[in-house]
């Protein structure tokens, strides 16, 4: 199990850096177009809010992995896991408020395996005492 709990961070954190790069480096006007209806959402947030975004993604794909690996601070990575949860619930309602139905299984996707490494790194797997 602790092995599938790694994995599954690892996917996040690729997930989370992929996403906060994108967001970082190209343009709104051009992030809005590049993965056609899956990007339409970044219409409704200024340039700001979407760098906002990004660093909260980077600090997630951060927090999955490094304390972890480190061994500084392990308690981080559950923490990062629920803000990621709470990050794809929050781009989950952004494409229902939107409309955009057919593209929320991803997002589901996301937050259900961020809530499996919460629940396993709070609860029977985590770092502490193992």
């Amino acid at each position: 199990m602790n092995v599938a709990l790694w994995v599954i961070a690892g996917v996040l954190a690729v997930v989370f850096l992929g996403a906060s790069i994108s967001k970082l480096l190209v343009p709104k006007e051009k992030l809005a177009g590049t993965m056609g209806n899956l990007s339409k959402w970044v219409e409704d947030f200024s340039p700001g809010a979407l760098k906002a975004i990004a660093v909260v993604e980077f600090l997630g794909a951060v927090g999955l992995i490094l304390p972890a690996a480190l061994n500084i601070a392990p308690v981080l990575v559950p923490v990062a896991a629920c803000g990621a949860v709470l990050l794809f619930a929050g781009a989950a309602i952004t494409r229902l408020r939107r409309g955009e139905r057919a593209t929320i299984a991803g997002d589901l996707v996301y937050l259900a395996l961020a809530a499996f490494v919460a629940a396993g790194r709070f609860g029977p797997w985590s770092f502490t005492g193992h």
